[in-house]
Formats: structure tokens, C-alpha cells, sequence
């Protein structure tokens, strides 16, 4: 008798055939001069799980074929093929079954059954707007350095990038992996790549919420609450540390205005879309760990963005500061949080943790003479499927890009399968084991 597959293993298994597919079409002789199979599978990767860690440079090693093939992939990769397969179903008047819903709340992370199909036509509509407008926009600036037609192609393509939080760009046609860099001076390139990132990284659920409740804060859902107060406070609070830990050094080139917006930009950025508009291999220390910090945590459930969520980093200060003050249980907005979403917050943070330990010392055995601090910086971008690198991805030996695919591809579906698993409905027994205390600190 054939095992019925889970809707947590067909979303995982949906992400690998995709991965698997974008890359025979990299290794496809119009996409490319010439690729192995490792760094079409490792640019595959690192397009559908929205991370943006290239061992080859977009822009002048992937031909103009190549370069679509990472652009679709992107799309789906932060859409999720669920979204998309549901969105073309409905288009084309197909009954949508209870299985196909249960999928889609599984995919964006809903809060509930009903309204999966509704949402998802929200999630289609308002990708194509946010993208449309800011190719628009991102194109006016292009077309006056390339001309019309490869103006407007750059602008669709960095719209695409950065609202599904991916990081890939093709501006290596002015400096090879320079990412933003040439126009870390330009105010409305950087406004609108944050906005974009930003917007992305809410989550649908917060789309939907704002969208149907307009403005009024006190009618949030809570997770709507806790997603905005995070990220403004992650945003805010990065982007003054940047500063302070920068200014006389990365920085100390810019003028006033240009140090508040390049901060502001790495803050957003860094959280999990993996663009850069200062040179990160020459980052101190302090600058880094911060930057580590902000790619663990990344953006809100539900969206294009990575690491453990906005959510995630929430419950668990909640709880632990409850527990600090001796408080029965832990409330925000005048809601308690349950055990379950306690439990699945504490879950997830520690299988990052080990996904995190466990490849440091793959990664360190197998390449001990990289610097530590960018053996780590690697680690967590990749995890959070964010993508800046200090550089040393191009360095990788075949078994550590294997290491950095794999993390890629647990960033984006592993913490997710390990809560969604977490929460299907389990047995309860009748009988119990009993309790005995043990020391805990």
C-alpha cells in the first residue's frame, strides 16, 4: 500500500524538483559557456530558495536565457510553487479540493482554512503591483545608464529580486559581484529596493490584515502587531548600530546623508534579501555579529524572506522575560501565547542552532584556513537565505558547497517542516509517565 504523502513533505519534495529542474536548464548549453552540474545545482539552489550566494558572477557568466531561468526561479521559489499551482488552477476554473486548501495554509503559514483561495489571488495580485511599480520606478533610473531595453530588463528583474527577498543582481556588467555598490548614493534605488524587501518580508497574512482593516493598529491580528513592532525595531535599532560600528570605517568615504541611507539600506538588506551597497568583506568585527544576528532572525512568516521569523525571535523573548519575572505566562497585545506556539518558537530556534554547529565544523574541517568569521557569516547567510557574502563563496570546495547548499535549502523549507510537522494533530495516550523535577541554569 503507497504511503499518502503529508502536505509538509509535498511542499519539501516540491522545492527539490523545482531546484532539480532549474538545474538541467543551467546546465542547458544557451544558458551558459560551460557550468558543472555542483554550481548549476548551487545557483539553482540558491535562486529558488530566495538566497542569492553565487559562485559565478549573474551578469556576465549566465547568458540572457541563464539569467531568466535564476528570474523564474526566484518568482516561484518566493511565491511557493503551492501559490502558484492554486492561482493558475482557479484561473483556469478548476474546483480547488480540501486537500489543495489544506496546502495552501500550510505553504503561506494561514491561520486558518478558510479564505486559502481568496488569499491567494491577493497574494498573485499583489505581487505582480508591488513588482510592477517597482520595476517602473527602478527602470526610469536605469534606462539613463543602459538605454531603454536593457533599462527596463534591470528594472524587472532587481523588482523581482528584491520583493521575493532573493539578492540576485546583474550589475556585474559595471563591477563583477559588486551587487548595489555603483549606486549606493542613489536615493530612489535604495528606497525602492528597501520598500520592496521590506514589503515582502511581511508575510501574506500581514498583507491581507492591513489590506482588509486599513490602518486601524488596535484591530490587527496579533501577528500583524508583532510582525510591524519587530520590524521596525530591527530595522531602526540595525541600521543605528551600522552607523555607530561603521561610520569611520566602510563608511568613512560617504557624505552624512549618504552613511544614514547606506545604513538604513544594510539593515534592511541584510535581514534576508542579501543585497549590499558597501563592500561587506571589510566590515569590522562587531558589524559582523550584528549583521549575523539580523540574517538569524530574518523576516515575518508567510513571506518571501528567510531566517526564524520576526514571530519567532518575539515569543521567545516574551517567554523568557515572563519566566525572568516570574509571570505565569507570557502575553502581548493583552493575548496569551499557548504551549504550542511556545514550543514550536523554542523547536525551531534550536534546529537552526544545530543546522548552524554542525556545519561550522563541517565547513571548518573540510576548509580550515578560511577565516572563521566569514566561515560563519556564510553559514548564517545561507540559512537565513539571505546572500551576502564576504566573498569566500567562490573559494568553496566541492563538499562545502554541498554543506552551503543544503543549508540553503533547509533555510527555506526545514524550519518550516519541523513546525508544520510539530503542529498535525498527534494521539493523545491515556496513560502518562510521571513527573520528576530536574535542575535547570
Amino acid at each position: 500500500m503507497i504511503k499518502r504523502r503529508t502536505n509538509v513533505e509535498i511542499i519539501a519534495l516540491g522545492f527539490a524538483i523545482v531546484i532539480l529542474v532549474g538545474t538541467f536548464l543551467l546546465l542547458l548549453p544557451v544558458s551558459s559557456d560551460h557550468t558543472d552540474f555542483l554550481d548549476a545545482l548551487f545557483t539553482a539552489t540558491s535562486a529558488t530558495c530566495v538566497t542569492g550566494l553565487v559562485v559565478y558572477d549573474t551578469a556576465t557568466h549566465w547568458t540572457l536565457f541563464g539569467q531568466i531561468v535564476i528570474l523564474l526561479l526566484i518568482q516561484i521559489g518566493g511565491l511557493g510553487f503551492i501559490t502558484i499551482g492554486v492561482f493558475l488552477a482557479t484561473y483556469l476554473k478548476k474546483k480547488i479540493s480540501l486537500r489543495q486548501r489544506g496546502l495552501i495554509e500550510e505553504s503561506v503559514n494561514s491561520l486558518k482554512l478558510a479564505g486559502g483561495v481568496k488569499l491567494v489571488k491577493h497574494i498573485i495580485k499583489g505581487t505582480f503591483l508591488f513588482e510592477g511599480i517597482g520595476a517602473i520606478i527602478l527602470s526610469l533610473v536605469f534606462i539613463e545608464d543602459f538605454g531603454l531595453l536593457k533599462g527596463i530588463y534591470l528594472g524587472i528583474f532587481h523588482a523581482i529580486s528584491a520583493f521575493c527577498n532573493a539578492g540576485f543582481d546583474i550589475l556585474g556588467i559595471i563591477e563583477p559581484y559588486g551587487s548595489l555598490t555603483p549606486y549606493a548614493s542613489n536615493i530612489i534605488v535604495n528606497i525602492t529596493i528597501m520598500a520592496l524587501i521590506i514589503i515582502g518580508g511581511l508575510g501574506f497574512i500581514v498583507w491581507q490584515d492591513i489590506y482588509e482593516k486599513g490602518f486601524k493598529f488596535k484591530k490587527y491580528l496579533l501577528q500583524t502587531k508583532i510582525v510591524l513592532i519587530m520590524t521596525i525595531i530591527l530595522i531602526v535599532g540595525g541600521a543605528v548600530l551600522f552607523y555607530l560600528f561603521e561610520c569611520q570605517n566602510s563608511l568613512s568615504s560617504l557624505s552624512q546623508e549618504e552613511k544614514i541611507l547606506a545604513s538604513f539600506f544594510q539593515s534592511v538588506t541584510c535581514r534576508t534579501a542579501g543585497f549590499n551597497t558597501v563592500d561587506v568583506s571589510h566590515l569590522k568585527p562587531s558589524t559582523s555579529l550584528l549583521m549575523m544576528f539580523l540574517m538569524f532572525v530574518g523576516g515575518s512568516p508567510g513571506s518571501t524572506a528567510g531566517g526564524i521569523k520576526t514571530t519567532t525571535f518575539a515569543v521567545l523573548t516574551i517567554f523568557v522575560y515572563a519566566t525572568m519575572t516570574n509571570k505565569s505566562e507570557a502575553n502581548a497585545f493583552n493575548r496569551r501565547f499557548d504551549s504550542k506556539t511556545i514550543k514550536k518558537a523554542c523547536s525551531v530556534f534550536l534546529i537552526n542552532f544545530i543546522f548552524i554547529f554542525i556545519s561550522a565544523i563541517a565547513l571548518f574541517d573540510m576548509q580550515p584556513q578560511l577565516p572563521m568569521q566569514d566561515v560563519f557569516f556564510e553559514i548564517f547567510s545561507a540559512l537565513g537565505t539571505v546572500g551576502i557574502s564576504t566573498g569566500i563563496t567562490r573559494q568553496l570546495t566541492m563538499l562545502s558547497k554541498i554543506v552551503i547548499v543544503l543549508l540553503m535549502y533547509c533555510g527555506r523549507v526545514g524550519s518550516l517542516t519541523l513546525a508544520l510537522s510539530l503542529s498535525r494533530k498527534k494521539k493523545i495516550s491515556n496513560c502518562k509517565n510521571p513527573v520528576e523535577k530536574i535542575a535547570i541554569g
